[in-house]
């Protein structure tokens, strides 16, 4: 069974039509990257599956415990979806400065309704999981950009999401540490006692290139490719 189901989803703004009628499917463990050019409607797809904005037509759903039903509904009746259906890292890490690393997930989770006792609890785990047990007392001005996205990792995955969205989540990084969070994103997809699946949109295609399967989008629409086809290696693409 699918993570993530999206079918004929639509968005216009205006008269511009930015996602037109698009689907794909992603499955748990797995790490997919929707690649192309700046304008072409890629981040208003996230913005949609992560409860930012609502579609015009068109639904989504994430197959959780319970399912969560959505797309054409407004942000303010999808909280649940935000809580407890996805995460988010951004380009830029977007931690507070005056607070630990460790309270930096530790908030995360008390401003979703979680006690502080338990909170603690899940955000050690996360951090232990991102590889920062030994960083979880710095303030963030004390880590390099790559651990401070590593934070932000822990932070989108403390609450158990199942499904992980990445915008631009190298952007301010160097070669080296953003491959460092790929690997990151593909270690917590194949873990055996709790995988998450990951969405991450990028215009960088080495980056793209690293993922388990890329969604090709221009001008709205998507075309589902492995990566092999994806650079007009084998024929077909599969819309």
């Amino acid at each position: 069974m699918p993570r993530l189901e999206v079918k004929n989803l639509s968005r216009s703004f205006g008269k511009l039509t930015v996602v037109d009628k698009i689907s794909f499917q992603i499955f748990s463990g797995q790490v997919t990257c929707l690649l192309g050019p700046s304008g072409c409607g890629k981040s208003t797809v996230l913005n949609i599956i992560g409860g930012l904005l609502k579609g015009d037509s068109g639904s989504i759903k994430i197959n959780a415990d319970p399912p969560m039903k959505y797309g054409t509904k407004s942000p303010n009746q999808v909280i649940e979806v935000r809580r407890k259906g996805v995460g988010w890292i951004f380009q830029d890490f977007h931690l507070l400065d005056h607070i630990t690393s460790l309270e930096n997930v530790i908030l995360s989770l008390e401003l979703a309704g979680m006690s502080s006792e338990v909170a603690e609890q899940r955000a050690i785990s996360a951090m232990e999981r991102v590889d920062l047990s030994e960083r979880m007392r710095f303030m963030p001005n004390e880590l390099s950009g790559g651990q401070q996205q590593r934070v932000a990792v822990a932070r989108a995955i403390a609450g158990s999401r199942p499904l992980l969205l990445a915008d631009e989540p190298t952007g301010n990084l160097d070669v080296k540490a953003g491959e460092s969070v790929i690997e990151l994103f593909k270690e917590l997809c194949s873990d055996p006692d709790d995988p998450i699946s990951v969405l991450m949109v990028t215009h960088d295609p080495l980056l793209a290139s690293k993922a388990d399967r890329m969604l090709l989008m221009r001008d709205g629409v998507t075309a589902s490719s492995d990566i092999r086809s994806a650079w007009g290696e084998d024929a077909g693409v599969e819309s």
